[in-house]
């Protein structure tokens, strides 16, 4: 049967079909829902890890033990997951291991353009990227064959518009993969200098065979139109380039970009008089084809910045002129990310501004208390970078200056990659205060538990981390919880806490907006009567549902849903809640 399906969701099939049985993962945009598709089938054992290095060991393990395993990230969940990645490319697998990783040209969620082909050449890992639903459904199942068969982890790369994009799949029936039997082998599953150096051997003959085995793979294949223009190209980007310049040149699509198939570039190269390497992000195919003696014409004409469109292609190989997009005659207003009506990062964001504190930030929904008008987050870097940069920075600017410095971190992404910022900030002597912002749910990526929510993957019942608990337990005498919407008195637990010789943490504990409980809570909508002074003040808290017409301050019924925040700023109590 055909389904129409996203690139996520047809990798979850394949999955499926291919026999998998364990699955771990981290929330990431564009990949976190492949995993969640994977939870539609019950024959499979499906986790959220608390990271990305967790989830790559929690797979490993699996393939040792003899089952069929997958991990799933974005580009930059590979970096934390690296350690164990390079690793188990020396030690192989039992059961088929397969990590897919999701680009994001463009950065439509991400902090970088991070191009994850490089992390294939660097671990000597074999890397598949398919260009449609289908092929993601395709090209899973053939990364498990090929795993078992060169008994090596597979790389699946997908980007945002492979991910997100929907294309018809056809379903087949899964396969009865039967558990192979786990054997205990010192010299291949225990990395000990004497032991890795022997399986470095091992990989390098695996390349070698992998490297025969590209040249005849069906996954590269190539289409000849006639023409003296040849175009070499992978994923999305043949997807672009054939909606572009259609029959009038040749293709020769890579559906293995790593290893390459020499022989095979040179002759489709012979063939033609000009050969173009369509790539979305780093030269990575080009610089290959240039090293085996193939003269390519590349990103001397295509961008190294974000994503392709078919009228750049069409003009930089043909010549001709398209429309980029279809244009409407309306004026479309411009509407930059905001944090949503009811959001409870904004009342912190609020008094931190209000306070004039230097506010080291970190990745969540909560990234945006960087925008105005709260403009109130000074750094960003990566996920837990929050606690670890607000200790360099103080230790290098005195402690003056750290008590006027805080960081922000939500509750995923401390169980993520906070925990030991905090312990190296109490180890090391520091004295600021780290404000976990506890929303009760990992927001960015669309409401996915965590090991604070006290709910799995499957909103089973498990432990829950008890964040106090856990402060407490590294040193941390003084843990506070604390309500971002009662303003003043989280101010004046700020003020307490940033005034201490030692380290201090403050958790503004108020669940999301959109969480199904808080839309029972939040009912109604606030309404501005007439003690209004046309102060402005409500206008700080930067609300979606406020706004102001001149010297008139509106909210809009449509979006306000009573969260109360602006009540409690308002100094001359004019506004109400209205059922």
């Amino acid at each position: 049967m055909k389904k129409l399906m996203l690139g996520n969701e047809a990798v979850a099939r394949g999955a499926y079909e291919a026999g998998v049985s364990v699955v771990s993962s981290y929330p990431g945009t564009p990949s976190t829902e492949i995993t969640e598709n994977i939870v539609k089938y019950e024959d499979i054992y499906v986790e959220w890890a608390p990271n990305e290095k967790v989830a790559a060991e929690v797979a490993v393990g699996a393939s040792a033990g003899g089952a069929r395993a997958m991990t799933c990230m974005k580009h930059v969940g590979l970096n934390v997951m690296a350690d164990p990645v390079f690793t188990s490319s020396y030690r192989g697998v039992n059961g088929g291991l397969v990590y897919c990783v999701a680009d994001d040209p463009g950065m439509h969620s991400s902090q970088n353009e991070q191009d994850s082909r490089h992390y294939a050449e660097a671990a000597k890992i074999m890397m598949l990227e398919p260009s449609d639903s289908m092929e993601c459904r395709d090209f899973t199942k053939l990364a498990y064959e090929l795993s078992e068969q060169y008994d090596t982890p597979v790389f699946m790369r997908l980007s945002t518009r492979v991910s997100h994009s929907q294309s018809l799949v056809d379903e087949q029936e899964r396969m009865a993969y039967k558990l192979k039997d786990y054997v205990k082998n010192t010299a291949k599953n225990v990395m000990t200098p004497a032991n890795a150096i022997k399986r470095h051997v091992v990989v390098e003959e695996r390349m070698r065979a992998l490297k025969d085995f590209a040249e005849t793979a069906d996954i590269n294949s190539v289409e000849d139109n006639g023409s003296k223009i040849g175009i070499i190209t992978a994923g999305i980007a043949y997807m672009y380039a054939k909606e572009a310049l259609g029959n009038k040149v040749n293709f020769l699509k890579l559906g293995m970009v790593y290893p390459m198939p020499d022989k095979l570039i040179v002759e489709f190269a012979s063939k033609c008089d000009k050969i173009y390497i369509i790539e979305e992000l780093d030269p990575f195919i080009e610089n290959h084809c240039k090293t085996i003696g193939v003269d390519v014409v590349g990103k001397e004409v295509f961008t190294l910045l974000g994503e392709y469109t078919p009228a750049m292609i069409k003009k930089a190989v043909l010549d001709e002129d398209s429309p980029e997009f279809d244009v409407i005659d309306e004026n479309v207003p411009v509407r930059p990310p905001v944090m949503c009506a009811g959001c409870p990062h904004r009342g912190t964001y609020y008094v931190l501004k209000k306070l004039g504190l230097n506010v080291m930030g970190d990745i969540g929904c909560y990234t945006l208390g960087a925008a105005p008008p709260l403009d109130s987050m000074d750094t960003n870097l990566c996920m837990g970078a929050a606690i670890g940069e607000a200790h360099g920075i103080s230790k290098a600017c005195g402690n003056d200056f750290a008590k006027k410095t805080v960081s922000v971190i939500g509750d995923s992404t401390f169980i993520h990659s906070g925990i030991t910022g905090l312990i190296n900030m109490v180890y090391n002597k520091g004295i600021n205060t780290v404000l976990i912002l506890d929303n009760s749910i990992t927001g960015m990526t669309g409401h996915q538990d965590n090991p604070t929510t006290g709910y799995t993957i499957r909103k089973e019942e498990t432990k829950q981390v008890n964040l106090i608990a856990l402060c407490k337990s590294i040193g941390i005498e003084h843990v506070v919880v604390a309500d971002p919407f009662d303003v003043k008195g989280f101010e004046k637990t700020v003020k307490e806490e940033t005034e201490r010789e030692e380290v201090s943490v403050i958790i503004a504990q108020r669940p999301c907006a959109l969480l199904p409980n808080m839309r029972k809570t939040y009912t109604g909508h606030c309404v501005i009567t007439d003690k209004c002074k046309k102060c402005k003040m409500c206008m700080r808290l930067g609300c979606p549902a406020i706004s102001c017409d001149g010297e008139t301050v509106r909210i809009d019924m449509s979006q306000c849903n009573s969260c109360g925040l602006c009540i409690n700023v308002c100094p001359f109590d004019a506004i109400e809640k209205e059922d």
